[in-house]
């Protein structure tokens, strides 16, 4: 059950809203903080004013806040990146995030503003996710979609790319750990580009920030903040997806998992949470189960489609895959593969190179003990 959002009166004025954004940069100020000087003090601005005197009887000298300067050269950022600002409490913010206790008061959005309003399903994972991972991300972002769900994730490698991929005409929404208009990382540009035009690209984070390791953390509590539920698919012992888990846990959202095999590191988390408690799911049907949502929930809303004056961009003209190096070759085909056996031809898919290139590839990794090849076309990783 969602918790209902906090009322919250937003800004009304461009001059309120470059307040808030003064206050919510400024040093040592975060969500929690922010909403507690606008109790106290009533306005972003009244804050400011009294911002130096509160840190000077913490025992902190010369604090001054946020330049105003600062956030203008902010606000033509975020006009030249198409970027719109939400404000906490207004009509277009996320009802379901604001709902959690460290909702941001400002986010910077670039497109479709209306999905944040739409039901939202969470799916992460591995970032060197395996082919079945892959294909079993691929399936129930697909599977979400066609019920009627939003698809949230963070546009990483692996998991998130897939789902955000299987998801462009039905709804998705990436969040981003930098700021809004950085593209990270890099070879996932073109997908985000996309998402800008047909989904919603999302961040708390000032425009032009580039993500670092700290910033993901904070970004993982908005994935399951703006979901319903949040589903893990592929995810080693301690790594950034499990974070997202136990913020979803905090926030009162359903946590589900996709459970792989004992040998396979990359499954070790799912099992894991599914050992503690976590539901375990086999396909679309256990989420929608798991969310009380009867199957015959279709795409009956017309916010589900995108709008039929906006035409999806012009596909790019398909670039011929490019072989990689030896070593190079040898890492992707030893990242599609796990302990739970993968048939030869749909691994030539997966990395689509011509089985000329792979073929010797394979082979070396076989006679070198990394890989074996069993009945059937099959081939595992050992």
């Amino acid at each position: 059950m969602l918790s209902s959002p906090t009322p919250f009166t937003p800004p009304t004025t461009e001059e309120d809203r470059l307040d808030w954004l003064r206050l919510i940069r400024s040093r040592r100020v975060g969500p929690s903080t922010f909403q507690r000087l606008i109790a106290e003090h009533g306005t972003a601005a009244a804050a400011l004013d009294a911002l130096p005197g509160i840190a000077g009887a913490a025992g902190i000298d010369s604090y001054t806040p946020c330049p105003r300067d600062t956030v203008l050269r902010e606000r033509d950022a975020a006009a030249r990146a198409g970027a719109v600002m939400l404000c906490l409490g207004a009509p277009d913010y996320p009802p379901a995030l604001a709902g959690i206790p460290d909702a941001p008061p400002v986010l910077w959005a670039v497109g479709r503003r209306e999905l944040g309003q739409r039901p939202a399903v969470a799916l992460v994972g591995a970032r060197n996710a395996s082919s079945l991972g892959q294909r079993m991300a691929r399936k129930l972002a697909e599977g979400l979609g066609e019920h009627g769900f939003v698809l949230v994730s963070g546009l990483a490698r692996g998991v998130d790319a897939v789902a955000h991929t299987a998801t462009l005409t039905t709804g998705t929404i990436a969040v981003l750990a930098g700021g809004v208009d950085i593209l990270y990382p890099t070879e996932n540009a073109p997908l985000g580009t996309d998402i800008g035009h047909q989904g919603l690209r999302i961040s708390e984070q000032p425009m032009g920030l580039q993500p670092q390791a700290r910033h993901f953390p904070r970004r993982n509590r908005l994935i399951s903040g703006l979901s319903r539920a949040v589903v893990v698919v592929e995810a080693a012992e301690g790594s950034g997806s499990l974070i997202t888990a136990r913020d979803a846990l905090d926030q009162g959202r359903e946590v589900l998992a996709v459970p792989g095999h004992p040998l396979d590191a990359r499954a070790a988390g799912c099992n894991a949470l599914i050992r503690d408690g976590a539901r375990l799911i086999r396909d679309v049907a256990d989420i929608l189960e798991a969310l009380e949502t009867p199957l015959q929930l279709q795409l009956e809303s017309p916010a589900v489609s995108p709008p039929a004056h906006r035409a999806p961009p012009p596909a790019a003209a398909p670039r011929p895959a490019r072989a990689p190096d030896a070593l190079g070759l040898h890492r992707q085909i030893l990242d599609r593969l796990g302990p739970s056996p993968l048939a030869e031809d749909q691994l030539i898919r997966d990395l689509a190179l011509p089985a000329a290139t792979l073929a010797p590839a394979i082979l070396f990794l076989e006679l070198d003990g990394r890989i074996e090849r069993q009945p059937g076309g099959l081939l595992a990783r050992i």
